[in-house]
């Protein structure tokens, strides 16, 4: 590439003598006015590689060159011409917008003189000029990545290095991002995006595709894509549960991957494998395979070997529970105010036993609000919240005992072993004796935690802590599960192992409310009220809200697709034609 402005040669890159190496062997190149794409499961190598691009790290092996420079030996040079948003970006939450750009401008030593033409350049660019004196942490998610954004380009860089920059954003905020860092390429900057969102992948110009610190790929990203062209199926016409024939289809021999897609179930198979016969994996006698276009996420898959299958050993070790036709999880106009700002105003649902039900909507919305007001984190101004139909208000101590929850926000205790946390959930959900023992074994053996078992839940990589957090919310066997964005930053093997439990669960009779920004992952639920502006604006399948919003600008619409429209109907003032067919918001 003559046009690189990196040039990486057999990179080797370990944490420890005993370590196996973060990265191992990589040669790549990254070039100029493109947007190249850095993939990968998690502890794949991807920070490790932005950070040795950006001078911070040393490699023990191999070197790396940026604008000629060797990027360790002349770190100065290289921080001259790069900008840098590192996956938890430093912005100080009790700044304003506008006293952040200050303080950077000031680190990066912009002169004083060109600072109000650049400060004026940036909060247009990313919008944020309504809102400089706004403090940081009041800003919603979107909001603080376009400000960090803006911080790494305080002066302007030739190479722009985004670590995960769209990780707990949502649609319409992932798409802005897309179109500033668009704006750059354009202009000639060169841009890394590591994600883990393959979607993004997509929307590359190249990709590098790592794991365990290999290099897997590097091209075009249609180029891995065209890999899986013709083995891409999706199974049409389902009759009964989705669910049950995703988790037989997976046990097919020469099925490499799957997941559901509303009302279909999406297969990826093997080279020279044949489709399973619907009616033997009990789609029902009208259902159909179809061809489906590759998609990159399912070359990525077949890369890796293919998914984690369609058994879920945690529902396995799970009683079923008794059915019962009642709503186990109401809201009843739920409202909560903060002072004169209404962040969730009469928000009315109702869902019944056996459902996934998501909780979707634009960073700031009242989406956060109203599932805290459901666990029980936050007491509303008004309303009810129910759960088995015991309100969370009058009796919380019983209405949480049916009550499993994993945060956001990693929440488990960092400065406690996995064990010691392990341990302290299972008393805190009343777990006692044998009864105890058996569920903290269960849980260690169920997630492979039994080689972290003395790591500091700090420490351990996102995927481990993510499953730690699941054990611990459900080690009591809940009736009810609430899950706040479980798979934000996760690679897709992990999101599918975590959503083979989910679907296991739920086979079981266990009701899940789950928020996401994740699209293809909300397909999996069998409902979602869409929230914006506080208010439900339109619930129903993700089958009945794309339907919605199909038309001649949008005939064959994303779920993706239904979001932004959805929300840029309700706010262009038609919130009152937003409900999906069929359903009241």
């Amino acid at each position: 590439m003559s046009d690189a402005l990196v040039r990486a040669e057999g990179l080797v890159k370990r944490f420890g003598r005993a370590a196996p190496p973060a990265l191992d062997g990589v040669t790549a190149e990254i070039g100029a006015g493109m947007v190249t794409g850095l993939v990968g499961p998690d502890g794949a190598g991807k920070t490790t590689l932005i950070r040795l691009m950006a001078g911070l790290l040393a490699p023990e092996e191999g070197g790396i060159t940026v604008f000629g420079f060797d990027a360790a030996r002349e770190s100065d040079a290289v921080h001259e011409r790069i900008g840098y948003m590192p996956q938890k970006f430093g912005l100080y939450e009790d700044l304003s917008v506008a006293e952040n750009l200050r303080l950077y401008a000031e680190v990066r030593g912009l002169p004083a003189a060109e600072r109000a033409a650049a400060f004026a350049r940036l909060l247009g660019f990313t919008g944020l000029a309504p809102f400089t004196a706004r403090l940081a942490g009041r800003l919603s998610g979107g909001m603080k990545q376009k400000l960090g954004l803006a911080c790494a380009m305080i002066r302007r860089p030739q190479l722009l290095l985004l670590d995960e920059p769209s990780v707990g954003v949502d649609p319409l905020s992932r798409r802005e991002l897309w179109r500033m860092v668009r704006e750059l390429a354009e202009e000639g900057i060169g841009v890394v995006w590591s994600t883990a969102y393959l979607d993004e992948a997509e929307g590359c110009d190249r990709v590098l595709l790592l794991s365990e610190g290999r290099l897997l790929f590097s091209g075009p990203p249609a180029e891995l894509t065209g890999r899986v062209r013709g083995r891409v199926v999706q199974v049409r016409g389902i009759a009964g549960g989705r669910r049950a024939v995703l988790r037989r289809a997976l046990g097919k021999p020469g099925v490499l991957d799957g997941v559901i897609q509303g009302r279909h179930v999406r297969l990826v198979l093997g080279a020279d494998a044949q489709p399973p016969v619907p009616q033997e994996i009990g789609a029902g006698p009208e259902a159909v395979v179809v061809p489906a276009p590759p998609r990159f996420e399912d070359a990525f898959v077949d890369v890796l070997g293919g998914g984690p299958g369609g058994v879920s050993v945690l529902a396995g070790r799970m009683e079923g529970k008794a059915r019962s036709a009642a709503h186990v999880i109401e809201a009843r106009g739920l409202t909560k105010t903060f002072g004169g700002f209404t962040a969730a105003r009469e928000i009315t649902f109702a869902i019944p036993q056996g459902e996934i039900f998501g909780l979707l909507g634009p960073n700031g919305a009242g989406k956060s609000t109203t599932f805290k007001m459901m666990c029980g984190l936050l007491t509303p101004s008004s309303g009810q919240a129910l759960v088995d139909g015991v309100s969370l208000l009058e009796a919380p101590g019983l209405a949480r005992a049916r009550i499993g929850y994993m945060a956001q926000k990693f929440s488990l205790y960092g400065t406690l072993s996995v064990r010691q946390n392990l341990d302290f959930f299972s008393g805190v959900y009343g777990l006692t004796g044998a009864r105890r023992k058996a569920a903290v074994d269960g849980m260690i053996e169920t997630f492979a935690l039994g080689p972290h078992l003395s790591a500091s839940a700090d420490i351990l990589p996102l995927g481990f802590k993510q499953r730690l957090a699941l054990a611990c919310a459900v080690m009591h066997e809940p009736a009810v599960l609430f899950l706040d964005e479980p798979t934000s930053g996760v690679d897709p093997i992990t999101r599918r192992e975590f959503w083979t439990h989910i679907n296991g669960m739920v086979e079981k009779g266990v009701t899940i409310m789950v928020t996401t920004h994740f699209m293809d992952e909300a397909e999996y639920c069998d409902r979602i009220a869409l929230v914006f502006r506080g208010r439900v604006i339109a619930i129903g399948s993700p089958d009945d809200l794309k339907e919605g919003v199909r038309g001649e600008a949008l005939p064959d619409p994303s779920l993706e697709d239904a979001f932004v429209a959805l929300v840029e109907r309700d706010g262009n003032g038609d919130g009152g034609k937003s409900a999906a067919p069929g359903e009241a918001a």
